[in-house]
């Protein structure tokens, strides 16, 4: 049996190459192909990733017990400036909602409400809360910040990521 790694670095090929079958009839409304995933998450829109990230990175298809370990090991591999603008994001949309950062720093347990002194474990807080709590904001900041997807290696994540590549690639083989 492949492990975790081997199928989520697969469903990373195939969501660069188009190399899947369709999960749906609908037809794909792009024409991109990518090389790589960081290819995908330099070149497609923002626009693009949350329609792809809307239905499959949801509470309701991937539990949050199994989101959570997944995110705080994302979190710790990307680049602390990557994981600054992912935090900053978290705080900026939740305020919106009346969620303040001294707030969620109090509630959460955090070490710091400033982004660019948080660490990977508070950031992973944030994000399991918005999670599970917001699952609209954490699309959205997925669809600016999609460098964590790379390192989610969950089957089950890796299940919804190769969904999305489905639907991303449309008929295309």
């Amino acid at each position: 049996m492949p492990s975790s790694d081997d199928y989520k670095r697969q469903i990373m090929q195939d969501l660069a190459s188009g190399n899947v079958e369709s999960l749906d009839n609908g037809s794909s409304t792009t024409t991109e192909n990518y090389q790589n995933f960081d290819d995908f998450a330099q070149r497609s829109s923002k626009e693009e990733r949350r329609r792809l990230f809307g239905r499959s990175l949801h509470p309701s298809n991937i539990p949050t017990t199994q989101m959570e370990p997944e995110l705080q090991k994302a979190i710790a591999q990307i680049k602390p400036n990557e994981r600054d603008d992912v935090a900053r994001e978290f705080f900026s949309h939740l305020k919106k909602r009346g969620l303040d950062d001294r707030t969620l720093e109090h509630q959460l347990g955090l070490s710091s409400r400033h982004p660019n002194r948080m660490s990977a474990d508070d950031v992973s807080k944030l994000a399991s809360f918005t999670y599970h709590n917001h699952p609209d904001i954490f699309q959205e900041v997925l669809a600016d910040q999609p460098a964590i997807l790379k390192f989610l290696s969950n089957p089950i994540v890796g299940a919804a990521l190769g969904a999305i590549a489905s639907r991303w690639f449309g008929n295309r083989h």
